[in-house]
Protein backbone atom coordinates (compact mmCIF):
# COMPACT_ATOMS: atom_id res chain seq x y z
CA UNK A 1 0.00 0.00 0.00
CA UNK A 2 2.57 2.20 0.79
CA UNK A 3 5.39 3.45 -1.63
CA UNK A 4 8.67 3.66 -0.08
CA UNK A 5 11.87 6.15 -1.00
CA UNK A 6 14.81 7.23 1.08
CA UNK A 7 14.67 6.48 4.57
CA UNK A 8 16.19 7.92 7.64
CA UNK A 9 15.76 8.65 11.62
CA UNK A 10 12.85 10.97 11.39
CA UNK A 11 11.52 8.89 8.48
CA UNK A 12 11.88 10.59 5.52
CA UNK A 13 10.16 8.74 2.91
CA UNK A 14 7.76 9.74 1.04
CA UNK A 15 3.67 9.93 2.61
CA UNK A 16 1.42 8.63 0.63
CA UNK A 17 -2.51 8.89 0.82
CA UNK A 18 -4.10 4.96 1.25
CA UNK A 19 -7.69 3.82 1.50
CA UNK A 20 -8.46 1.65 4.33
CA UNK A 21 -11.05 -0.77 5.61
CA UNK A 22 -12.52 -0.86 9.07
CA UNK A 23 -10.74 -3.48 10.98
CA UNK A 24 -12.03 -5.09 14.37
CA UNK A 25 -9.79 -4.76 16.87
CA UNK A 26 -8.67 -6.31 20.52
CA UNK A 27 -8.28 -3.01 22.82
CA UNK A 28 -7.61 -1.28 26.10
CA UNK A 29 -8.46 2.21 26.49
CA UNK A 30 -7.44 4.91 28.52
CA UNK A 31 -6.50 8.66 29.06
CA UNK A 32 -3.18 8.53 29.96
CA UNK A 33 -0.79 11.31 30.97
CA UNK A 34 2.22 11.78 28.36
CA UNK A 35 4.60 10.93 30.88
CA UNK A 36 2.94 7.22 31.51
CA UNK A 37 2.76 5.73 28.39
CA UNK A 38 5.31 3.44 28.43
CA UNK A 39 3.60 1.99 31.70
CA UNK A 40 0.13 1.87 29.73
CA UNK A 41 1.67 0.41 26.97
CA UNK A 42 3.20 -2.51 28.84
CA UNK A 43 0.16 -3.29 31.21
CA UNK A 44 -1.94 -3.45 28.24
CA UNK A 45 0.01 -5.61 26.18
CA UNK A 46 -0.16 -7.87 29.10
CA UNK A 47 -3.85 -7.62 29.58
CA UNK A 48 -4.26 -8.24 25.69
CA UNK A 49 -2.23 -11.33 25.94
CA UNK A 50 -3.83 -12.88 28.14
CA UNK A 51 -7.17 -12.20 27.24
CA UNK A 52 -6.33 -12.87 23.28
CA UNK A 53 -4.67 -16.50 24.26
CA UNK A 54 -7.69 -17.30 26.48
CA UNK A 55 -10.58 -16.45 24.03
CA UNK A 56 -8.45 -18.23 21.16
CA UNK A 57 -8.58 -14.95 19.20
CA UNK A 58 -6.31 -14.55 16.31
CA UNK A 59 -4.14 -11.57 16.03
CA UNK A 60 -4.27 -10.13 12.24
CA UNK A 61 -1.56 -7.02 12.93
CA UNK A 62 1.05 -5.71 14.31
CA UNK A 63 0.70 -3.87 17.63
CA UNK A 64 -0.71 -0.24 17.33
CA UNK A 65 -1.38 2.78 19.29
CA UNK A 66 -4.77 4.59 18.64
CA UNK A 67 -4.70 7.98 19.56
CA UNK A 68 -7.98 10.34 19.35
CA UNK A 69 -7.85 14.26 19.52
CA UNK A 70 -5.21 16.82 20.05
CA UNK A 71 -2.16 15.95 21.93
CA UNK A 72 -1.71 17.75 25.51
CA UNK A 73 -0.43 16.90 28.74
CA UNK A 74 -3.01 13.52 28.96
CA UNK A 75 -3.87 11.01 25.34
CA UNK A 76 -7.04 9.73 25.17
CA UNK A 77 -6.10 6.36 23.18
CA UNK A 78 -6.82 2.69 22.49
CA UNK A 79 -3.76 -0.38 22.45
CA UNK A 80 -4.36 -3.21 20.80
CA UNK A 81 -4.11 -5.25 17.57
CA UNK A 82 -6.13 -5.95 14.66
CA UNK A 83 -8.12 -9.47 15.55
CA UNK A 84 -10.54 -11.89 13.55
CA UNK A 85 -13.11 -11.57 15.25
CA UNK A 86 -14.89 -9.63 18.37
CA UNK A 87 -13.33 -10.03 21.59
CA UNK A 88 -15.32 -10.42 25.23
CA UNK A 89 -15.09 -8.07 27.09
CA UNK A 90 -12.35 -8.85 29.94
CA UNK A 91 -9.76 -7.93 32.27
CA UNK A 92 -10.18 -4.29 30.29
CA UNK A 93 -9.83 -5.92 27.37
CA UNK A 94 -12.84 -4.59 24.98
CA UNK A 95 -13.64 -4.80 21.42
CA UNK A 96 -12.79 -1.53 19.20
CA UNK A 97 -12.61 -0.66 15.10
CA UNK A 98 -9.80 0.54 13.25
CA UNK A 99 -10.69 3.05 11.13
CA UNK A 100 -11.37 3.02 7.76
CA UNK A 101 -11.17 5.53 4.93
CA UNK A 102 -8.96 7.73 3.31
CA UNK A 103 -4.92 8.31 5.23
CA UNK A 104 -2.70 9.44 5.27
CA UNK A 105 0.50 7.45 5.91
CA UNK A 106 3.93 7.86 6.48
CA UNK A 107 6.48 5.27 7.97
CA UNK A 108 9.15 6.31 10.67
CA UNK A 109 12.68 4.38 10.87
CA UNK A 110 13.89 4.78 13.73
CA UNK A 111 14.05 4.63 17.76
CA UNK A 112 10.36 6.02 19.25
CA UNK A 113 11.94 9.60 20.46
CA UNK A 114 11.90 10.69 16.75
CA UNK A 115 8.31 9.95 16.44
CA UNK A 116 6.87 13.67 17.02
CA UNK A 117 9.44 14.89 14.23
CA UNK A 118 7.82 12.58 12.14
CA UNK A 119 3.76 13.16 12.61
CA UNK A 120 4.53 16.83 12.48
CA UNK A 121 6.37 15.81 9.32
CA UNK A 122 3.12 13.82 8.34
CA UNK A 123 0.72 17.13 9.12
CA UNK A 124 2.85 19.70 7.09
CA UNK A 125 2.37 17.42 4.18
CA UNK A 126 -1.13 17.38 4.51
CA UNK A 127 -1.37 20.68 5.32
CA UNK A 128 0.38 21.59 1.89
CA UNK A 129 -1.61 19.12 -0.06
CA UNK A 130 -4.79 20.46 1.55
CA UNK A 131 -5.75 17.59 3.09
CA UNK A 132 -7.83 18.20 6.53
CA UNK A 133 -6.39 15.77 9.42
CA UNK A 134 -9.08 13.69 11.30
CA UNK A 135 -9.12 13.45 15.07
CA UNK A 136 -7.85 10.16 15.05
CA UNK A 137 -4.56 8.54 14.41
CA UNK A 138 -2.61 5.52 15.22
CA UNK A 139 1.12 3.83 15.14
CA UNK A 140 1.33 0.17 13.96
CA UNK A 141 4.30 -0.37 15.64
CA UNK A 142 5.65 -2.63 12.62
CA UNK A 143 8.93 -3.59 14.25
CA UNK A 144 8.23 -5.35 17.80
CA UNK A 145 10.67 -3.47 20.35
CA UNK A 146 13.36 -5.79 22.00
CA UNK A 147 15.96 -4.51 25.23
CA UNK A 148 18.88 -5.90 22.54
CA UNK A 149 17.49 -4.31 19.20
CA UNK A 150 19.35 -1.31 17.62
CA UNK A 151 16.29 1.53 17.71
CA UNK A 152 17.65 2.18 14.41
CA UNK A 153 16.05 -0.92 13.18
CA UNK A 154 12.49 -0.21 14.37
CA UNK A 155 9.76 0.65 11.98
CA UNK A 156 6.30 2.42 12.87
CA UNK A 157 4.04 3.29 10.50
CA UNK A 158 1.90 6.56 11.28
CA UNK A 159 -1.38 6.64 10.17
CA UNK A 160 -3.63 10.19 10.12
CA UNK A 161 -7.24 10.16 8.60
CA UNK A 162 -8.29 12.35 6.31
CA UNK A 163 -11.37 13.80 6.81
CA UNK A 164 -11.56 16.35 3.70
CA UNK A 165 -10.09 16.74 -0.01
Amino acid sequence: MSRSGRDGEAGDAEPVVVVLEAKTTAVVRGVVPTDGLRDFFDASFGALARTIEAQRIGVLSPAFGLYHGPSGETLRLEVGFVTDRAVRPEEGVVAGTLPGGRVARLTHRGSFDGLATSWERLGSWMRERGLTAGEDRWETYVTQPSPDMDPRDLRTELNWRVVHR
